[in-house]
């Protein structure tokens, strides 16, 4: 192996070191949002936040054949 392809190599090895890093500390952060009570909550949350905005919808498509004008 010559000098520069043996560079490349080690480039290309700690490029992928870098992003097994990255990943690894993605998990981490996921495992501590997942095992906590954090996603239970979020996923609370996001289901209230579902229907108020479902409700808007609706009241929109409403106030807009009122005035007369079709919802498309």
């Amino acid at each position: 192996m010559t000098v520069g392809t043996q560079a490349n190599a080690t480039r290309r090895g700690f490029l992928i070191l870098g992003w097994a890093l990255a990943f690894f500390i993605l998990a981490v952060i996921a495992a501590a949002f997942g095992f906590g009570g954090i996603a239970g909550a979020s996923a609370g949350i996001a289901q209230i936040l579902f229907f108020i905005f479902l409700a808007l919808l609706v009241l929109t498509f409403v106030a807009r054949a009122v005035r007369g004008r079709p919802p498309v």
